[in-house]
């Protein structure tokens, strides 16, 4: 293998039964890139790298590592070699400490005669942490009592290392908070000055050609080109780009419009005086079509409300009502037509070991019973309904959620809620791990459920998607609302910035 290639696949092949997640790919990887991966959902970009890094194994082709044929059977071996992957979703391992997450599978560092000194361990971990600049997560903390965020930090920590070679990044900067972003930032073009490989898999067309030195498209299985620096700095770079993702131009209309907030004087969902964790006091009236936008920085608890909204948090007082009557848990959420699109997808809003049908239909078998039966065919008919709006990239329904891409992932924890006709929706980073065109699907169906007086409380990290959807914008900052803004064509993010930081 020439000198100035690491990583080499060929002709690689990926079939998920009757569907083809790569189709015969050549890929090269050299030293000192940090090679941005996009296309849309389904179209293996993080497919290519999760083989690579011994995440699963190809159908046919092969890769070469380090100028030797490479074919790992687990991560662990990937990572020993050098090649290690922050996945998408939360990776770090529940009920122990943060230091024992980090070291996991390295204990024997910290070990003599059978026992494993601790004390020792958690000053490796906090000596680690301040090494990639994390001054607020110790070693010794429970890794549950941090957030979503902070534990992708950690994961962070426990991939990378002296002997770390190619760095892959999946959509994991959609999981971080702004600081977390800068971390990540600082440590791949650290690793790229000093000749080391990192493969940066996002959504984030700005991000992407803000961080990295060239950039390769993938749609439906097969590269379709790859930019260099010069031509990501072109003025149509975003849209050539963008054609090349999905082979047709995407039409301007992104958000909304229209700047009337206009809504029905019916309340569909209120909280009133919440008092929970470190929140205190909170309350908010959504009216039937509306759309209620939270935002903030991570940490600032707008995440919690979405999640006490839904029954999910035990309130030390206050109420969540809806029409007047009291939600107390999920189900009875889900029973008063309330969905929610949790942030926490794996975890909380899919069963990953169970088809894409038995996914979307779960809130709505009551409604599928008639006389006590259920018949699959009304199932089915559902599921198929929710699979073509969504474009869900699938041999069929009872292909198994945790052979999708996270994008897809979005589009099933989406189409649960659209398959039950819920009347309000609590949306937690809606959009997250979805590409351009599915994003730009999902605006106008959000607009579209406000239009028939369906009420959604949007809670993201993006503000120029909260801007864009919102009628009425609450920011929070440690726990508490800092400021309302209603919508206007004349709101900029920089208006709604000094009330986050």
């Amino acid at each position: 293998m020439e000198q100035n290639i690491v990583f080499r696949a060929k002709a690689l092949r990926k079939e998920f039964g009757p569907t083809v997640a790569l189709k015969g790919v050549d890929f090269e990887l050299r030293p000192g890139e940090i090679r941005g991966l996009v296309g849309e959902n389904g179209s293996g970009k993080s497919t290519i790298m999760s083989i690579a890094a011994g995440m699963q194994g190809a159908t046919a082709g092969e890769m070469e590592y380090m100028g030797e044929l490479w074919h790992p059977h687990t991560m662990v071996e990937a990572q020993k070699a050098g090649i290690s992957m922050i996945l998408q979703e939360a990776n770090t391992i529940p009920g122990v400490s943060v230091a024992q997450n980090i070291f996991s599978g390295r204990e024997n560092e910290f070990s003599k005669l059978g026992l494993i000194n601790m004390p020792k361990m958690y000053r490796a971990a906090d000596d680690l942490l301040r090494s990639f600049g994390i001054d607020h997560i110790r070693g010794r903390d429970p890794i549950d009592i941090h957030t979503f965020e902070d534990r992708k930090l950690v994961e962070l920590v426990r991939c990378v290392d002296e002997n770390t070679r190619i760095l892959v990044v999946d959509e994991t900067t959609t999981a971080l908070s702004h600081t977390g972003r800068e971390i990540l930032y600082r440590l791949i073009h650290k690793m790229a000055d000093e000749g080391k490989s990192v493969v940066f898999v996002s959504h984030d067309m700005d991000e992407i050609l803000e961080q990295c030195s060239c950039l390769t498209v993938l749609r439906d299985g097969e590269i379709i080109g790859t930019l260099s620096r010069e031509e990501m700095d072109a003025p149509d770079a975003v849209q050539r780009i963008r054609y090349m993702m999905v082979g047709r131009e995407i039409g301007e209309k992104y958000y909304r419009e229209d700047y009337d907030s206009s809504c029905s004087d019916n309340v569909a969902l209120e909280l009133k005086n919440l008092s929970f964790g470190p929140i205190k006091d909170f309350s908010l009236e959504l009216r039937e079509g509306e759309i209620v936008g939270i935002g903030g920085l991570s940490g600032c608890g707008m995440h919690e409300i979405g999640r006490a909204a839904y029954g999910l948090e035990k309130l030390r007082s206050g109420q969540v009502l809806r029409k007047g009557k009291p939600v107390t848990s999920c189900l009875k959420a889900i029973d008063m037509e309330i969905g929610y699109i949790s942030k926490n997808r794996d975890s909380e809003a899919l069963i990953l070991e169970a088809p894409i049908q038995n996914n979307i239909v779960l809130p709505s078998l009551r409604s599928l019973v008639k006389l006590s039966y259920i018949s699959p065919r009304s199932e089915k008919k559902m599921s198929d309904r929710e699979i073509d709006a969504f474009r869900i990239k699938c041999g069929s329904g009872r292909q198994w959620v945790n052979t999708l891409s996270g994008g897809n992932k979005q589009k099933v924890s989406f189409g649960k809620w659209t398959a039950r006709d819920s009347q309000v929706i609590i949306m937690d980073c809606p959009t997250r791990g979805v590409d351009i065109g599915v994003k730009q699907a999902m605006y106008t169906m959000i607009e579209d459920m406000k239009k028939q007086g369906k009420a959604i409380l949007m809670i993201s990290e993006e503000l120029s998607e909260l801007i864009g959807m919102a009628d009425r914008l609450i920011i929070m900052k440690d726990f508490e609302v800092k400021k309302e803004f209603a919508r206007s064509p004349e709101l900029k993010q920089t208006d709604i910035i000094e009330y986050m930081i």
